[in-house]
């Protein structure tokens, strides 16, 4: 094929007759890499590209007669729009459904039917429940495939970006220590070697970092660790001869990209291989011998790099002020801008606050795509402005701001929400039923080890009180200038509360309620927290959030009477000392506006 189809429809259509002519009956491609990565290099994009809707999350599903993109309620409008006319359609996946496409296709597919993947993109755990779901009716899976090779000639490269390092002055250990706490906990497991593919885990490892996946230093490769040994496989020349040096005074070799899976299938028969089913691909688990013995557990280097150190938050503080003062600077301007008149869109506060962000010591780039949103964009919770798409922010309503930096110490991820005219009685409720939600997580105490999804009702419940609720986790965990979303800790009722999602000491993670209202408008009022030692008792060790986020909630739309004294007080002390952590780095309108903006609230 010498062009590629130009439409979703004629891509749908191509799909069928590649799928045809392999024998196949039914194909799923997830959004996914080599690495399980949320966000993807163009050249694993293929569900973008091939249905139309370019969310960050869902999975298309294509049988010879109909086809499905399951997606979770933050993308259902998006979705909606984007796959119009391309003969996709809009599968809704509501909370504790995520097999729902699998499901689906067992109970559309024939006896003895084959379902197509590409092993290389589709986790081992994914892989698995697909075999249990669809194993009743004889269905083959099929994995030796890419087909979208077949149908899309031009699809783009992997990524060439050099690797650099992450600079010393924001480490406190070497790789050779990040290494011996990974051989630890293989030695317990009585492993021999342990492969590693998420893209921030390698990173973490390394101390190195890159650009080939876009808001997130990474880059593409795979490790394998053994017991005296570590091979770090990336492509040529993305590593220059000093950082290669440096690697191997640290015990790390350097091997080709491509050679993975064919190193992998070297290993001894007899080897025992600690592996994390839903951190590696299909692929992987398929280029080992047969006869290695599995031993599968939690990647531990994910634990490991979600405990941040001492060190390491002292400097996310100050990454953290350094960003608190590039909004302080961008909301005076905005503020003076909107009284003065002037043609401000939802594209202009993206330009503006990058602006802003990239003017301040150790900025490296975003930390994802910013979400400038007003009134109805508001209520899609992933809504990305374009320029053939956006508003311009003018009259009466709410502006959402969802938006966040990676710096050399740190990576930041805020929401706020600012009042532009006058709003309506029921926008001051909503907002205040928000921030009443971010404040009681925020001020929580809760037992160390306790399953981080247990936690998500103490944000829901001053939103349930009220009869309202959101779609969406309540928290993430987020790396240390690393990627924006992390794990292993999530704060979501939907997420399973398994042993690995404890919450330990150092963690990062954001608390964000929202109420979104479709058609109208969407609230949400998001900090990042970390998880700090509280209490010891006969009763165990506790742990509390310090607020790490630095930047002032607006308190114009607050209600203030639905607020309780605890909770206006701990407004209050929060923007006490955004004041004055932040007052030294600004000056002019900026520090103003800071000033106004922190100002104890006026209590009935």
């Amino acid at each position: 094929m010498s062009q590629a189809p130009s439409t979703p429809a004629a891509r749908l259509a191509a799909l069928r007759d590649a799928m045809h002519a392999q024998g196949i009956d039914a194909w799923w491609l997830p959004s996914s890499d080599p690495h399980n990565s949320e966000y993807l290099p163009e050249h694993w994009a293929g569900r973008a590209w091939l249905s139309g809707f370019d969310g960050s999350v869902g999975t298309l599903v294509v049988t010879r007669d109909a086809a499905g993109v399951w997606v979770d309620s933050r993308y259902w409008v998006q979705a909606e729009e984007q796959l119009a006319g391309s003969g996709i359609e809009l599968m809704k996946l509501h909370p504790g459904q995520a097999d729902a496409p699998m499901r689906w296709l067992a109970e559309r597919l024939d006896e003895g039917a084959t379902l197509g993947f590409d092993a290389d993109v589709v986790s081992l755990a994914n892989a698995r429940r697909l075999e249990d779901r669809l194993a009743p009716k004889g269905i083959r899976l099929r994995g030796d495939l890419d087909l979208l090779d077949a149908i899309w000639p031009n699809r783009p490269a992997l990524p060439e970006a050099p690797l650099y390092a992450h600079p010393h002055a924001f480490l406190d250990e070497s790789r050779a220590e990040r290494l011996a706490r990974v051989r630890a906990a293989m030695a317990e497991h009585d492993a021999d070697w342990h492969p590693i593919s998420t893209l921030d885990d390698i990173a973490w490892l390394t101390q190195l970092r890159g650009d080939d996946v876009e808001f997130n230093p990474v880059f593409l490769a795979h490790l394998l660790v053994g017991r005296e040994s570590a091979t770090l496989f990336v492509a040529p020349g993305k590593l220059d001869d000093a950082l290669a040096t440096a690697l191997a005074e640290d015990g790390i070799a350097v091997a080709d990209y491509a050679d993975w899976h064919r190193r992998l299938g070297e290993l001894p028969a007899e080897a025992r291989v600690l592996l994390d089913p839903a951190k590696l691909t299909l692929g992987t688990r398929r280029a080992l011998p047969e006869g290695v013995t599995l031993v599968e557990a939690s990647q531990p280097s994910t634990l490991a790099k979600g405990c941040k150190s001492d060190a390491d938050l002292a400097h996310v503080r100050e990454a953290m002020e350094e960003d608190g003062a590039a909004l302080c600077e961008f909301f005076a301007w905005l503020e003076a801008a909107l009284e003065r008149g002037e043609a401000v869109t939802e594209l202009t506060v993206d330009e503006r606050l990058t602006a802003a962000r990239a003017r301040r010591p150790g900025f490296v780039s975003r930390s994802f795509g910013t979400i400038a949103a007003f009134n109805a964009n508001g209520a899609l919770p992933h809504y990305h402005a374009t320029p053939e798409a956006h508003a311009r922010i003018a009259g009466d309503g709410l502006l959402l701001i969802d938006s966040g930096g990676q710096y050399h110490g740190g990576t930041t991820d805020i929401t706020r929400v600012v009042p532009v005219g006058e709003i309506s009685d029921a926008q001051r409720e909503d907002y205040t039923r928000v921030l009443k939600g971010t404040i009681a997580l925020s001020r929580a105490h809760f037992p160390r080890g306790i399953p981080s999804p247990h936690l998500d009702a103490i944000a829901r419940a001053p939103l349930w009180a009220s009869g309202r609720d959101y779609g969406h986790g309540t928290g993430h965990g987020v790396g240390y200038f690393l990627n924006v979303h992390e794990g292993p800790q999530v704060i979501a009722w939907s997420a399973p509360a398994a042993p690995h999602t404890a919450m330990q000491p150092g963690m990062i993670t954001s608390i964000e309620p929202g109420v979104y209202r479709p058609g109208k408008w969407g609230i949400r009022i998001e900090n990042l927290a970390a998880n700090r030692p509280a209490a010891e008792s006969e009763f165990g060790d506790f742990l509390r959030f310090e607020t790490l986020t630095l930047c002032p909630i607006d308190t114009r739309p607050i209600d203030v009477s639905l607020l309780d004294a605890a909770e206006a007080d701990w407004l209050d002390a929060y923007h006490a000392e955004v004041r004055e952590r932040l007052a030294p780095k600004l000056e002019g309108e900026a520090l103003a506006w800071l000033e106004a903006r922190t100002r104890p609230l006026e209590r009935g």
